[in-house]
């Protein structure tokens, strides 16, 4: 049996394997209707994806990572501006 914390990852864990092929679909596809249409699901799905999230966060199922220093953002931010350049 599986208990609410195992469910509630289990959740997240499909929605967002949902997002990534929203992700993937949505620039491939030509139709501007269809377009349309799964960027409204993709949005919806972000939403649920939002409200599990604070489910896992209240019941601390979920902790997030420490935030990173100023110094940490400043090195990544030099890195990804060096691949730019490239």
């Amino acid at each position: 049996m599986l208990d609410e914390k195992t469910m509630v990852a289990d959740a997240l864990a499909g929605v967002n394997g949902e997002l990534v092929r929203y992700g993937e679909m949505i620039p491939q596809t030509e139709n501007k209707e269809l377009k349309q249409c799964l960027k409204k699901i993709r949005n919806e799905c972000e939403m649920s994806q939002e409200k599990l999230y604070q489910i896992a966060r209240e019941k601390s199922y979920y902790v997030p990572a420490e935030k990173a220093s100023q110094q940490e953002i400043s090195h990544v931010k030099s890195v990804l501006s060096g691949l730019a350049m490239k």
